[in-house]
């Protein structure tokens, strides 16, 4: 990744969902910008074999294990991360996932609950979390994570789809509360990314094909969502706000 944001340099970063995958990538992507990266998930072992490839590289990095869809949890993370640091002054509330098809007139509503507090719920529980601390400081950036499948109809289940869709406009709605103490709220919507779980649930063949969904004619990589989270998070971007990045590679242009 040949961008560079030096004012991210020192800031204190927060990423939920941040033991693979794209969260995963976030952290190494902004620790390479001298940022201290906090690793948030439920996968103690996945957090710290994150956080220990970063201070290899020279980097500062502090695993936090909390469930996104548990408050307390989210309120003890938001603690230790002040205690360790000080209050971060970026939020990535990546956390999230799980868009398998599935028949709507067959879903069990456990399921649809599932989904939608995996993804919606958890994302307002985040920034409920660390918003008061920025907007208190006068100052910080959060971004959300959306999807191509909350932006048009696709394979993904209509639990996905529905709360992914929920995020673009949670993100817009407190974008728009924010702004007066200094806090800006943006999104990214990736499409179909190259990460461990689609390498789980995907045969090569079937990569290929989904790739040609995308009129740029390759799966996106986790460098490239974290490309666009760098951009929303730094002085950069100062005068934007409440707005959604399709990291897409086409696949939704309007």
């Amino acid at each position: 990744m040949k961008a560079q944001y030096p004012d991210l340099a020192g800031r204190v970063v927060a990423v939920t969902g941040g033991s693979r995958g794209i969260g995963a990538g976030a952290c190494r992507a902004f620790a390479r910008q001298g940022a201290r990266v906090a690793a948030i998930g439920r996968d103690e072992a996945a957090l710290a074999a994150v956080a220990d490839e970063i201070k290899a590289a020279g980097g500062e990095a502090l695993p936090v294990v909390a469930d996104c869809t548990d408050e307390n949890a989210l309120d003890a993370a938001a603690r230790r991360i002040a205690a360790a640091w000080e209050p971060p002054s970026v939020l990535l509330a990546f956390a999230g996932g799980d868009g398998r098809p599935e028949p709507t007139a067959g879903m069990d509503p456990a399921r649809w609950r599932a989904v939608v507090d995996g993804n919606l719920t958890a994302t307002f529980l985040t920034v409920r979390a660390f918003l008061p601390a920025m907007t208190g400081r006068g100052h910080g950036s959060i971004v959300t994570m959306a999807s191509t499948a909350g932006r048009l109809p696709g394979g993904a289940s209509a639990a996905y789809a529905a709360a992914k869709a929920g995020v673009l406009m949670f993100t817009r709605q407190v974008a728009l509360e924010a702004a007066a103490s200094g806090v800006r709220v943006n999104c990214v919507a990736p499409g179909s990314v190259r990460t461990e779980r689609m390498a789980e649930l995907m045969t090569e063949e079937v990569r290929q094909r989904v790739a040609a969904f995308h009129p740029l004619g390759r799966l996106g990589e986790p460098d490239d969502v974290a490309g666009a989270a760098l951009f929303l998070a730094s002085d950069a971007s100062s005068w934007i706000t409440g707005q959604t990045i399709d990291v897409s590679g086409g696949r939704v242009m309007m």
